[in-house]
Parts: C-alpha cells; structure tokens; sequence
C-alpha cells in the first residue's frame, strides 16, 4: 500500500474546505467567485505557519469571511448597474442525495433566502450569516469581522429584522414541498391556468433574472392570474417544444425548464406548505453554465 504523502496541513483544509465555499457561496452567490475565493484562502494557507495557530477553523474562517466582504463590496458596483433583479448563480442536482448531504445543503441556502440577502451590507451579511447560520459565537463575529460585540449583536438584530420582513420565516417539510412541486408541474404541462392558479398564493410573487442576455422581466411580477398566464402562454407560444425536469436548486426542490430540448431556466420555488408564495426564474445563461445545456433522458 502506498503511503499517504500528503501534508497535514492540506487533509485539514480539505476537512473544512465545504464549509469555506458555503460561506463563501451565501455571501456572493456565485459558483466561481465562491471557489476563487477559498483558492485564494488556500494558497495563504498552504504558504502560511501553521504550527503557531490556535484554531485552523477559525483562522480560514476569517480569512474566507473578509476576503469574501471585499470581493462583494467590489462586486456591488456591478450588481447596482445590472440589467433586472439580480438573482443567485443556483446550485443544480438532477438527482437526489443522501439526506445528511440535503440536510446540509438546505441550511439557509435557498434562493428565496439569498434573494433576501442581496439587501443587506456585506459587512451585515456576514455577521448575520455567521451567527444565524454557521452558529459562531459574538464574541467570534467580532473578532473576524474587527468590530465589537454590541456593535455585531446590533447588525445581525437588522438583519434579522430585514430578513424576517421580507421572507417571513416557515417550517415547510421537505415532502410537502416536492408534494406541491410537483403537482405544479403537472398544471404547467397541462397548459390549465386554473389547475396551475390554484397552486398559487394570493401575495405570490415572481422573479426573473436574464441579466440582460435574454428576454425577462424587469419588474417583479405579482398576481394569480398573471403568473399563471405566463405559464400556460409558454405551451401555447411553443406547442409541443416544453418540457420540465424536477431537480433539486440550492438544496430544495424546484426544476429546469427546457424549449425545443435547450435549457431555457432553472426555477426554484417558495412555499407555505400549500401553496406556491415565491417563484425565482434564473436565466442568464451566465449563471447556468453548470446545469445540464440538453434535456437530460
């Protein structure tokens, strides 16, 4: 048996290295810059000294969280001057995992969630993301982000706040979301507005994303009937060409929309557990380099 040569050093940063892109990811919503990111984190790391640290996690930790707050702060420029809503690039699975890789996929990681997030500061974002979602301590919020511990338990109280307002917070399972899903799909191939309208929540809301490579819509769209009409004029626009594949988007259930076989969106949805409040439509084919271009057999 060949001995394992590798450094210490690097089974430890590949023990935490999931956890650096998740916090990464939720604070800029994007694959490549996510994975930069925890690049640039390791090469500091591998050419750092180790030895004299207290803490590998909470050391890259920080190093990931600041490098991700300037990477963001740059990136906000950007995001202001952006053809229509901004949304997340979506994490696509075509196929089921294990519940305990879900379970840690699914952990404030939604795009309802993160649509929500793209209100807040990124200094607030990462305050509010280490302490509600990766559970670390004040006391260790400040000393990553250099500021003190009233000053942090003040910015994740109007984080909170702000996400509270706008996404309020409901305990939706798992199965009852693929319930509604799917019966969601099965209206929109029907082509019936009021199979698919009686799925849909009165306050629903729709978002798109072209980025302004594709057509979409540079409002937000609200209403039963409107939402349903954009679906059922899809069939009617491309009879016989759409078709819908479930899969899984940021650790939820949602699904793929294809035309003529080409990937037209990922869709993920949000849920009060009967009904459909939220759909978030990604289309800039930017942002869906990653999910299957064909529709998959």
């Amino acid at each position: 048996m060949t001995a394992d040569t590798t450094p210490p050093s690097a089974h430890t940063f590949a023990a935490l290295r999931p956890r650096l892109f998740g916090i990464a990811y939720r604070m800029l919503g994007i694959r490549a810059d996510a994975e930069d990111v925890v690049q640039d984190a390791w090469l500091r790391w591998d050419r750092g000294e180790q030895s004299s640290l207290q803490s590998a996690e909470a050391w890259l930790v920080t190093i990931v969280t600041r490098l991700a707050i300037d990477r963001l702060r740059a990136a906000k420029a950007e995001r202001e001057a952006y053809v229509g809503w901004w949304l997340p690039e979506p994490l696509v699975e075509l196929d089921e995992r294990t519940p305990e890789a879900q379970a840690e996929l699914a952990g404030e990681l939604s795009v309802a969630f993160m649509w929500v997030l793209e209100r807040l500061a990124p200094e607030e974002r990462a305050a509010f993301l280490l302490r509600q979602v990766f559970d670390h301590d004040y006391s260790e919020v400040a000393a990553l982000l250099g500021k003190s511990e009233a000053a942090c338990r003040q910015m994740v109280h109007r984080a909170q706040q702000r996400v509270q307002q706008e996404q309020p917070r409901q305990q939706v399972g798992r199965d009852a979301h693929r319930s509604l899903l799917a019966k969601f799909l099965e209206a929109a191939r029907s082509g019936q507005p009021d199979a698919i309208q009686a799925l849909l929540a009165e306050n629903i809301e729709l978002v798109g994303d072209g980025g302004g490579k594709v057509p979409s819509f540079l409002e937000i769209v609200h209403g039963v009937e409107r939402i349903a009409e954009l679906y059922w004029g899809m069939l009617a626009k491309f009879p016989g060409q759409v078709a819908y594949r479930g899969a899984t988007v940021n650790g939820e259930p949602g699904f793929l929309r294809y035309v003529n076989g080409k990937l037209e969106s990922a869709q993920a949805i949000r849920t009060d557990g009967s009904r459909i409040t939220g759909i978030y439509a990604v289309r800039n084919p930017d942002k869906l380099a990653g999910v299957p271009q064909t529709l998959p057999a």
